[in-house]
């Protein structure tokens, strides 16, 4: 969560970032998207993205936007990009930057169902001037844990299970952008 907080603020503040499509949202919880952007920018317009109906009813009560901002969720799965695009453009401009959150989602994503595709696909889908904030853990960085982790995470998930990638694995979701 501090990893969010810190990347929306920044983008925010330093990078004048006003809309942003988090997918894979999860629960909401304090520290929200909307709450770090629309503190730093009242105006910024966020569309949240998850499959979990769960999450939906949350996020129906509890992810409020400013008056001068814009906060919609849509019930979606990461692999169904036209659909999340199409909707999202009810709240985002698409002809401005975007920032695309996927914060430990992709993890999620085998590799069978091309998971660097994916990414690629929703950021040829975003305007140029668009940001990428992309969090996976890595299996090759303390992995004794990381494969504990992923073992007890495994067992208790009835979904897709957690396809753990080592730290080159991951980088490669950012070729061909610029790190900043």
């Amino acid at each position: 969560r501090a990893f969010l907080v810190r990347a929306v603020r920044y983008l925010a503040e330093e990078r004048g970032v006003r809309q942003f499509l988090d997918i894979g949202t999860g629960l909401p919880t304090a520290g929200n998207t909307h709450e770090v952007a629309q503190a730093a920018a009242p105006a910024a317009r966020i569309v949240y993205v998850d499959n979990d109906p769960v999450v939906l009813s949350h996020a129906q009560a509890l992810l409020t936007s400013t008056p001068e901002g814009a906060t919609d969720y849509l019930e979606a799965d990461l692999r169904h990009i036209p659909a999340i695009v199409r909707a999202a453009e009810r709240t985002l401009d698409f002809g401005e930057p975007v920032a695309l959150m996927l914060l430990i989602v992709v993890h999620l994503i085998p590799d069978a169902d091309d998971p660097y595709g994916i990414v690629s696909a929703l950021l040829e889908a975003l305007p140029s001037g668009s940001y990428l904030v992309l969090s996976h853990p890595a299996s090759d960085i303390r992995p004794a844990q990381m494969a504990e982790m992923t073992s007890r995470v495994n067992k208790r998930m009835s979904g897709p299970k957690a396809s753990m990638r080592d730290r080159a694995a991951v980088t490669r979701f950012f070729d061909g952008l610029e790190l900043d």
